[in-house]
């Protein structure tokens, strides 16, 4: 949640953060800011999307050479002017952002307000800049010293980017559970959430880990923990390029992102799978390989869609390994005292590698014992880091909101993951892993022939942008895929739709069913096809309007449906891979009837990175 910026260096600081602040505004657009050093602070902030707060400093002294900025998503504190980040101390002498939910910041209140101390904001932030004032003020030191003693008193997760009036050149950035990348320039350096605000300037970076505290200036950035040690710094080279994080012509990043799927999964499958040579090199599961033959239990922990690809992780490595596989919402496993056994392997999907409940979740697995195998798509993210091994889904970066291409990356991983166990485990007939192989192979051929239709889903879309429900239902395989299918609908129409197993439906949804309810089918051929069929005669005999997802070829759901998509024949292991594909673009297509901003829908943020 929230995105970060900061540069100092010989440039003009403001076009470098408010740029950088428009790459970020998908981790939350509530208020934005910026805070410019200059003959002292000067701090603009509003509420509402960064082209507003552009538009309201046109005019304004915005020369500098240090700056920070901030995008908010709000936790603590309605959006507002006041709210909006940078905060600025009592004393006026210091500006801060921050990233993150300080959890004992009502005890830091109180004792501040004790010492006199007012504050103009709701915000658990300005409560942090002011503890740490009271601190340098106190113990007569410096701005590191007191940000080192107050962040040991701080319970929960913080990134911090702080201004000193007093030193013009420097940022002091300290980093505990939320992402923080400083970019490594000639004579300058970037700081940022995510590497994507200084792309264009170097490919440079440094990840800091938790409890690391940065001096950034121009010519210099020390590294150092909270015991006050220094830190050799960790240079690492992005493989990332500027084109990839623009919209491409498209009208939205969830547009391009959906039509970027065929060389998405390409790129996932390159350099792993060769289905003429029957091999699937993954080297974080060959250095794994004895654990994953001889686990006793796989334990799946995510949040949202990543959760979704955990359950289809759940059928296929079942079906194809042998092996007993949960599926934890990272978010309850970490509070609930699972139990968890020396040898158990936790995998960890996450398109950002920073969901904050699974990056606990998976620290206090490890502390038990547990093997921590990640599957994430941001290169050299928390839980990549923290990890005895994992895979990396190669989508490149997702900028909307709703996640499509990181979607079938991670089921795309799954697959091979599960099949190269399955190899290794005997578990398989080498026929059956060859066709599946070939299956594999063909996926993002068949993705961009999906797409080709995607005209004939936005015309569908258009005749259901004005339900005020809707239900997703599939069976096996496609059940998670009706899950998933039902949270875009909610993300980017703000239409409640559930998703059930279409069995389920029975037991109380159907009480749902009238004239005006879309019911969507995920109904390719596979071996529950009779009984999706028995499934969609239940709601046509109830009136409900159904749009079937269905395989080329069916012969008899066509007949049966109100609107159809059509998806290319393909194993029911591979097939949720193609089927998501029309959903996409049908909650793509209503939200955009509607006329919802699809690529950062209310309320919502990219990288949840607080409870």
């Amino acid at each position: 949640m929230c995105g970060i910026v900061g540069y100092t260096g010989p440039k003009e600081a403001y076009p470098i953060v408010i740029t950088g602040l428009k790459r970020l505004e998908y981790r939350g657009y509530d208020s934005t800011g910026v805070a410019l050093l200059n003959d002292g602070l000067k701090v603009y902030k509003k509420k509402g999307r960064v082209a507003e707060l552009e538009e309201a400093i046109i005019g304004k002294d915005l020369h500098s050479s240090t700056g920070i900025g901030h995008t908010r998503w709000a936790t603590h504190g309605e959006p507002s002017d006041i709210n909006a980040h940078p905060h600025i101390s009592a004393s006026g002498k210091l500006a801060m952002i921050h990233n993150g939910i300080i959890e004992n910041y009502a005890q830091l209140k109180k004792e501040l307000t004790n010492k006199g101390y007012k504050f103009t904001s709701e915000t658990d932030t300005e409560v942090l800049l002011n503890f740490i004032e009271d601190i340098q003020e106190n113990n007569q030191c410096d701005l590191l010293e007191a940000v080192r003693v107050a962040l040991k008193r701080v319970t929960g997760a913080y990134v911090i980017l702080l201004l000193n009036s007093a030193t013009p050149d420097t940022i002091i950035a300290a980093r505990k559970g939320s992402p923080l990348v400083i970019g490594v320039g000639k004579g300058e350096h970037f700081l940022g959430s995510d590497a994507s605000p200084m792309l264009e300037y170097t490919k440079e970076v440094v990840y800091v880990n938790d409890y690391e505290l940065a001096i950034v200036r121009p010519n210099e950035l020390i590294l150092k923990n909270l015991g006050n040690e220094k830190i050799t710094p960790f240079v690492t080279k992005l493989d990332m390029e500027l084109a990839e994080i623009e919209k491409g012509g498209y009208d939205h990043f969830m547009l391009k992102e959906i039509f970027e799927q065929p060389s998405t999964i390409h790129d996932c499958l390159r350099g792993r799978l060769d289905a003429t040579a029957g091999t699937i090199t993954m080297s974080g599961i060959q250095d794994n390989i004895e654990h994953f033959k001889n686990a006793k239990r796989i334990i799946i922990v995510a949040c949202g869609t990543s959760w979704h690809a955990a359950l289809l992780a759940e059928y296929i490595i079942e079906e194809l390994c042998r092996i007993p596989v949960e599926v934890e919402y990272a978010s309850e496993f970490r509070y609930r005292n699972p139990i968890i056994n020396k040898g158990d392997i936790i995998v960890a999907i996450s398109q950002s590698g920073e969901t904050a409940d699974t990056l606990v979740a998976i620290e206090r697995a490890k502390e038990n014992g547990a093997i921590i195998f990640g599957i994430v798509n941001v290169v050299g993210s928390s839980i990549a880091r923290i990890s005895n091994g994992g895979a990396y889904t190669h989508a490149g970066p997702e900028i909307g909101v709703a996640s499509t291409k990181a979607f079938t990356g991670q089921l795309t991983v799954i697959a091979m993951m599960a099949l190269k166990i399955a190899k290794e485990k005997n578990t398989i007939s080498e026929e059956r892993y060859r066709n599946l192989l070939l299956e594999l192979e063909a996926v993002p051929e068949k993705v961009a022939a999906i797409l080709k239709s995607a005209e004939d889903i936005k015309a569908i879309a258009l005749k259901y942008k004005d339900a005020a429900d809707a239900l997703y239902l599939g069976r096996g395989y496609n059940f998670p895929i009706a899950l998933e299918g039902a949270l875009k609908l909610k993300e980017i129409s703000y239409i409640h739709a559930e998703g059930y197993p279409a069995a389920e439906m029975k037991h109380g949804p159907i009480a749902l069913v009238d004239e005006n309810l879309p019911v969507v089918f995920i109904a390719t051929k596979d071996s529950y096809h009779e009984k999706i069929v028995s499934n969609i005669q239940e709601i046509k005999a109830r009136k409900g309007k159904v749009i079937a997802v269905v395989t080329e070829g069916d012969d008899i759901i066509p007949g049966m449906a109100d609107d159809v998509f059509y998806v290319p024949a393909a194993d029911e292991i591979i097939a949720p891979m193609l089927s998501t594909i029309p959903i996409q673009l049908l909650s793509y297509y209503v939200g955009i009837a509607k006329g919802v901003d699809v690529d950062k829908p209310r309320n919502l943020a990219k990288s949840v990175t607080v409870e």
